[in-house]
């Protein structure tokens, strides 16, 4: 993941890495001025200044190649955030359309965005942080083995009983991390949950129960944190104090005085070990401190990496354009998950300026089989054809001049009502930006707004379900498709803007090729062809009346209440 900004990183851990040995000469520096004041034959006053003269150039050196590993470390951060982003956007661009249905906006906004950012520390931190722990106590200790190997021997004690008790601590700290991602996961859906249905459980005087599952819920997650704390209290407090300055520096001063006092060691000695023992411990203890955050930074490049190897919808090897809009599908097959097929060896024409409608009961693979026609997925076998063309032939921008869809689930973009209608044709003038508007019954709705057609989506234009669903229409009527996939648009809007959408529709779907979904039979009546799904077969086709006549499984949905008056517009539509 880190190849494109590989040769950055390890330039920045280069300059980490003096800046390291320059951070140590300061030290060493005070420790040679204090052998020199305490000599015995007396001060030599230009050897103590040509030593703190480079002491404080090695301060400076420090300092300055600090900076700039950091400045690299930091632009390699922005590089990598850069080339991941265009990376997962290239490759969200060929996934299968199917994919954002099985995937939450805000799971796709969190790999884009969360995910990528949780990076920053391990690209811009950890590398040269490591770095700096290995560099520095290497340097110290070997200038502490010079001056006296016994010391520098008890200095490292300290080092390796807090690695060993750090080692204890975090035994199994993934599965605990795992758990604790869990257990914090709940109690997030816990609160979205109670926020987004109090309105409802109140109405229905549900609240104080809504909320004793939200209480629920997160006395759970405290539960559990508190649980896998309170064992690791004690263990993490006598780590962090083996591991601190101040036990170093301890431990180094007793055994400095029992050696002097057994004349073994200068006191001149003492000195340097108690000015570079405790810095032994100190870079160590700064890696276990971030040890959170690399945890995050792993599970968010796990993340990452699953996004960048999704299977992607095959490109043609020769791409061919459709030539005409008479649809076949052919002995198509597909499942989700490879076992249990959502559509069985199915045959279906769809003739040139025909409306087709699929009908059946809940999962019965009819919303599977409309969008297999705009490639949300490839069939497992057989084919789609357009114009006598495979679908797998077409290129994605000859497919989607082709085909356009217009589904219950309305996504617009956060952008200006021009820029939303004009998705497909960015170059269209505002006349035919308003014209299609207009066909869709929400021209006089977009004027009315603060800046017309310039307002915001979200921001300044807050409309309702029906009102985005005809900013829709009006997006595939400046399209102008051969080829329509409707989801019947209709199913959740109130009675005046289904009349408004039913008006738009009649003006999208004319002289187009149609297929569409029909969750209420009263809406297709006037189909061409009404195909009747039920387990991923078409068991009956025809028109409504036939199918009325030959009493199989249309005429028991219609008799058993799927059917109502119909209302003028829909006869007409």
């Amino acid at each position: 993941m880190i190849a494109p900004v590989k040769s950055t990183l390890l330039l920045a851990c280069l300059f980490q890495a003096v800046s390291a040995v320059a951070g140590v000469m300061p030290f060493i520096a005070v420790a040679e001025v204090g052998r020199a004041l305490l000599a015995e034959e007396g001060t030599d006053s230009a050897r103590v200044w040509w030593i703190a003269a480079l002491g404080a150039a090695a301060l400076v050196v420090r300092l300055v190649f600090l900076m700039v590993a950091g400045g690299l470390t930091h632009l390699a951060d922005l590089d990598l955030q850069l080339d991941l982003r265009r990376r997962m956007a290239d490759r969200l661009r060929h996934v299968p359309l199917g994919w954002f249905g099985e995937n939450s906006s805000g799971a796709v906004k969190k790999a884009l965005q969360d995910d990528v950012t949780a990076l920053h520390h391990m690209v811009g931190h950890a590398y040269t942080n490591m770095t700096a722990a290995v560099v520095t106590p290497l340097i110290a200790f070997g200038y502490l083995i010079w001056t006296d190997w016994r010391l520098a021997l008890v200095a490292a004690v300290p080092l390796g009983l807090g690695m060993a008790l750090y080692g204890l601590q975090f035994r199994g700290f993934g599965d605990k991390m795992a758990a604790y991602e869990a257990a914090l996961q709940d109690v997030n859906a816990a609160s979205v949950e109670f926020v987004q249905g109090i309105a409802v459980v109140k109405t229905f005087g549900q609240g104080r129960k809504a909320y004793g599952r939200f209480v629920e819920r997160t006395q759970a997650f405290v539960a559990y944190f508190w649980e896998w704390v309170r064992g690791l209290l004690r263990l993490s407090a006598t780590t962090e104090i083996v591991l601190s300055p101040l036990f170093s520096l301890v431990v180094i001063l007793i055994a400095g005085l029992l050696l002097v006092g057994a004349d073994s060691a200068a006191p001149a000695d003492i000195l340097a070990f108690a000015v570079l023992a405790p810095g032994l411990t100190a870079p160590f203890l700064t890696l276990a401190f971030a040890q959170t955050e690399v945890m995050l930074a792993k599970e968010a490049a796990n993340r990452i990496v699953a996004l960048l190897e999704m299977p992607v919808l095959p490109e043609p090897a020769v791409a061919r354009k459709p030539q005409g809009s008479r649809i076949a599908f052919e002995a198509v097959s597909f499942s989700y998950d490879g076992d249990k097929a959502a559509v069985r060896e199915l045959d279906m024409i769809l003739e040139p300026g025909t409306v087709t409608a699929l009908v059946g009961p809940s999962g019965s693979g009819k919303s599977t089989l409309a969008r297999l026609l705009p490639r949300f997925w490839d069939p497992d076998t057989g084919r789609i054809t357009i114009g006598g063309v495979a679908t797998t032939d077409i290129t994605a921008d000859d497919l989607y001049r082709s085909v356009s869809f217009v589904f219950q689930d309305v996504q617009l973009l956060r952008a200006s009502l021009r820029e939303n209608i004009a998705l497909a044709r960015p170059d269209a003038s505002q006349s035919a930006v308003e014209d299609a508007a207009r066909a869709a019954q929400i021209h006089d709705r977009i004027v009315c707004l603060p800046r017309g057609y310039d307002s915001i989506v979200g921001v300044d234009a807050q409309l309702s379900g029906g009102e985005a669903q005809r900013v829709s229409i009006a997006r595939a009527i400046l399209a102008d498709p051969q080829v329509l996939v409707l989801d019947e648009a209709t199913a959740f809007a109130d009675p005046e803007s289904e009349a408004a959408i039913q008006d738009a529709l009649t003006t999208l779907v004319a002289g187009r090729t149609l297929l569409v979904i029909g969750h209420r039979l009263r809406t297709i009546i006037g189909a061409d062809q009404i195909c009747v799904m039920e387990e991923g077969r078409i068991v009956e086709r025809g028109r409504h009346e036939d199918l009325l006549q030959h009493q199989g499984l249309y005429a028991r949905l219609w008799s058993a209440g799927e059917a109502s008056p119909v209302s003028a517009s829909e006869a007409a539509s």
